[in-house]
């Protein structure tokens, strides 16, 4: 019989999907169901049918599966940062390695054994940055908080435990502030109000603290005095105003403007000593980035003379942490402001331009060139966004010919997917390790180590 809405039936969870629900099955067909955990036997309540697959909602626990633990976050279940917050870590951890062995099996078809799942040094308060949006709640307070998954609506979160306590404090604070001198929160659907995010960053290593205040204006009401007492009160470095007045769902505009401090943070990755304000991208998790950073190194193996390829760089860290194992490297990247930060970051460590050069580039654009021009790196590093490497760069890797590609990837579908095309032009999958970079979501990270076969 076919399933139907509001249906209630008794359901054994197999496993997790790699948006963090638990699925079971019902005379074949699948239920998905947030908040189920591997092993629980669950009373579950039909919420939405499809034609192949179906959507529950948990009605009781009735027997908890062996990773279940209770959940530690008031927000958990409508808060759309954490997924996992019902399992133990450990738990956590192998459906992650099952997400992305499936990512491999099923949908890059390939054969290959994927390594456990490294754990986080930290699986509390990792975070080094956040982006609250600011809003009211139901009672009319001016409040940060996640979005609910698949909406913009603020669940708030007075303690979120992904994020350190200076950072929960300080977005309470700054509310408090707004209230109590009539500062309006953005309003997404009548484009009115002010204060549209809390931008809040720290230097992992070093300690210190940047505040942006993404505003649909210029400036804020009192300005000077709100950033005076955040600033004594959480020990801030620097303070920005981000003006973007656009009708959209980007969070940073194009200008920004220093208020107290230098205008940016330093830290240290892996090594490399970093400069960074609000656009470049950092690794958010910076201990367990160094653990998978050192593993970047190993598999690429480098040798003194060789030439380094690095696309989508980013601030050029993950090359830069292995340029004393290689005789050159050339970094490329599309954003203005990270590419300018490598190259001052190579200078500060005493490269000369013929050691580190950066390019302002699209990765599959300049990768063509590099191909067109003849240039033959000895190992490519690429480290993609979520959407995973351009056709034009995974063809242009291809006619390089490299003897190792080190994929750093956020999202197993598009690693699987580009790892198969590598294969079939030549390259032999030899390592597949996931690193657990997001400790309580549903987010992974995986490093490949891909050779000619």
């Amino acid at each position: 019989m076919p399933l139907k809405k509001n249906q209630i039936l008794e359901l054994d969870i197999l496993s997790l999907s790699s948006d963090g629900n638990g699925v079971g099955r019902f005379e074949g067909q699948a239920i998905f169901v947030p908040c189920a955990a591997p092993g629980d036997r669950l009373q579950v309540r039909i919420v939405k049918v499809l034609s192949r697959y179906a959507f529950g909602r948990i009605e009781e626990v009735l027997v908890p599966g062996p990773g279940r633990i209770a959940p530690d976050c008031p927000a958990f279940g409508p808060c759309g940062g954490c997924a996992l917050r019902h399992m133990n870590y450990s738990a956590e951890c192998e459906a992650k390695t099952a997400f992305v062995q499936d990512a491999f099996t099923r949908l890059g078809g390939l054969d290959v054994e994927v390594q456990p799942a490294t754990p986080s040094p930290e699986a509390e308060r990792y975070r080094n940055k956040v982006q609250l949006p600011v809003g009211r709640d139901a009672r009319g307070r001016i409040v940060t908080g996640f979005y609910a998954g698949r909406s913009h609506r603020i669940i708030p979160c007075r303690d979120c435990r992904l994020q350190p306590e200076w950072m929960n404090g300080l977005a309470v604070r700054a509310c408090e502030l707004f209230e109590k001198l009539g500062v309006e929160p953005y309003d997404e659907q009548t484009h009115s109000g002010l204060v549209r995010h809390l931008y809040l960053r720290q230097g992992w290593h070093t300690g210190q603290r940047l505040l942006c205040f993404v505003l649909n204006g210029t400036s804020l009401p009192h300005e000077k005095s709100i950033c005076a007492v955040l600033a004594q009160e959480f020990d801030l470095t620097t303070v920005l105003v981000n003006e973007n007045t656009a009708r959209t769902n980007v969070i940073l505009g194009s200008k920004t403007r220093t208020v107290l401090g230098p205008g940016w943070i330093k830290d240290v990755l892996a090594g490399v000593p970093l400069k960074m304000g609000i656009h470049e991208f950092y690794q958010v998790n910076t201990p367990a980035a160094e653990a998978l950073y050192a593993k970047a190194r190993e598999l690429a193996a480098l040798q003194p003379n060789d030439f380094l390829l690095d696309l989508y760089c980013g601030m050029g860290s993950i090359g830069l942490s292995m340029v004393q194992d290689c005789g050159r490297l050339v970094g490329v990247e599309v954003v203005p402001q990270a590419v300018e930060e490598a190259r001052l970051t190579a200078k500060r460590m005493g490269l000369p331009t013929d050691r580190a050069e950066f390019h302002c580039l699209d990765a599959g654009t300049a990768a063509a060139g590099f191909a067109a021009e003849g240039k033959h790196p000895n190992v490519v590093v690429v480290d993609p966004p979520r959407k995973g490497c351009s056709a034009e760069a995974l063809n242009a890797i291809v006619k390089m010919s490299p003897r190792s590609i080190v994929m750093v990837s956020c999202n197993p579908a598009t690693a699987a997917r580009d790892a198969r095309i590598l294969a079939d032009n030549g390259y032999a999958v030899r390592a597949v390790q996931p690193y657990d970079l997001f400790p309580r979501t549903k987010h992974v990270e995986t490093i490949l180590l891909l050779t000619r076969s």
